[in-house]
Formats: C-alpha cells, structure tokens, sequence
C-alpha cells in the first residue's frame, strides 16, 4: 500500500507548492499591472498557469467568486487548496494504519 500512497503524498505537496507559487504570481500581476515577466519565468509562470487552471475553472463552475464591494474573494482556489491538504492528509494517515 505504500507505493500507493507515497507517490500522492509527494504529488500533494508538490501541488501544494504550485498554488502557492500561483497566489504569488498573482499577487504581484495585481499588485504590479505593468510588469511582464521575461525570459525563464515566463517559463516557470506558465507551467503554474497550465497546472492549476484546468482544476480551478472546473471549481469556479460550481462556485462563483465571493463578491465583497469591489474586490472578489476566490473560493474556488481555496477549496482546492483545502483539497489537496485533505488528499495528502489522508494518505499519511491510511500509510499509518
């Protein structure tokens, strides 16, 4: 069961690590409008982009962003990051059973 588990453990945090490297790319993108990014992080960038967009707009189908006055909260990212946190979770724990 372990040659199971171990690889969606390490999967899980390396896609935990993806959205997290997206909430930074977003940050600054909304932060700084007029930056672009050249070079290796256009790269980089858009290997984030092609790895959380296709789950994210699968979420946001079924639930639309939060919307607070002029700033709209996400909670498609959030489930989805809650989710990958529980798949991995839960992986440690059925590896400790």
């Amino acid at each position: 069961m372990a040659f199971i588990l171990y690889p969606i453990i390490w999967a899980c945090s390396l896609y935990t690590f993806v959205l997290l490297a997206r909430v930074v790319v977003d940050l600054v993108l909304s932060v700084m409008r007029d930056w672009r990014p050249a070079g290796a992080a256009v790269v980089i960038i858009n290997v984030v982009y092609v790895l959380t967009d296709p789950p994210l707009r699968i979420i946001n189908r079924y639930i639309p962003p939060l919307r607070l006055g002029g700033v709209a909260l996400d909670l498609g990212f959030i489930v989805l990051f809650i989710g990958v946190r529980m798949l991995q979770n839960l992986a440690i724990v059925l590896l400790q059973v």
